[in-house]
């Protein structure tokens, strides 16, 4: 990780904790994912990889905040690929992945928002800043995972997603500025936005969608 975001964690335990469960359940939710589309191992190490760590990645690109992460810190390297190997030997002990793999996701999604939002804190971006970073860490992940195994990325077209983050990214702010404790902020903003993820899940709720089907000429 960088020394930004090392120094974020060194400072939240609870942040730490977020971000191992993220990268742990994203690397499973990939491996799953990987499986679904019948890759071998090497395919499931590489989504497994991509959906634990592409967020980060791409947010410290934009953001140009280098090194990038998991250069620095080769063990979480390790922990995902792990994360993801252990599924293979797993998952067929396992009962409704479909519903697994959205809980997964919904861990990931919520918990790699926060982290993103700490980053660009302590990188002193503007507020608007701060929600995009948290946003490209907690849904770039899934696109670049949904992408490799050829499906249309849930963040477009399903029960809400991006919304999700944008609440999660929006609340963090909003209760940082009341002055709330920032573990106190993390763990309800945690609560909330996968309480939140969960209950669009069942219910359905979802955007309004855009369809045409019209003629350009």
């Amino acid at each position: 990780m960088t020394d930004q975001l090392a120094s974020a964690l060194a400072s939240f335990d609870l942040l730490l904790a977020v971000y191992l469960v993220a990268i742990t359940a994203e690397a499973m939710s990939g491996a799953l994912a990987a499986g679904r589309r019948n890759m071998d191992i090497f395919g499931v190490a590489v989504i497994a990889f991509v959906t634990a760590l592409g967020g980060g990645t791409i947010r410290d690109v934009t953001l140009g905040n280098y090194p990038i992460g998991w250069t620095q810190h080769p063990e979480y390297v390790y922990l995902v690929l792990g994360a993801g190997l252990l599924t293979t030997l797993v998952a067929r002990y396992l009962h409704r992945l479909q519903r697994l793999f959205l809980v997964l996701d919904a861990l990931g999604l919520v918990a790699f928002s926060l982290i993103g939002c700490s980053v660009a804190l302590n990188l002193g971006y503007a507020p608007m800043v701060v929600i995009l970073s948290g946003m490209i860490t907690g849904i770039c992940g899934g696109i670049l995972r949904d992408v490799l195994c050829n499906q249309v990325p849930i963040v477009f077209c399903r029960e809400l997603y991006a919304s999700v983050s944008l609440l999660v990214c929006a609340l963090f702010l909003i209760m940082r500025s009341w002055g709330i404790d920032s573990d106190i902020n993390t763990l309800l903003c945690f609560i909330i936005g996968f309480s939140f993820r969960l209950l669009a899940l069942r219910h359905g709720w979802r955007l309004p969608t855009f369809s045409y089907h019209g003629r350009w000429d």
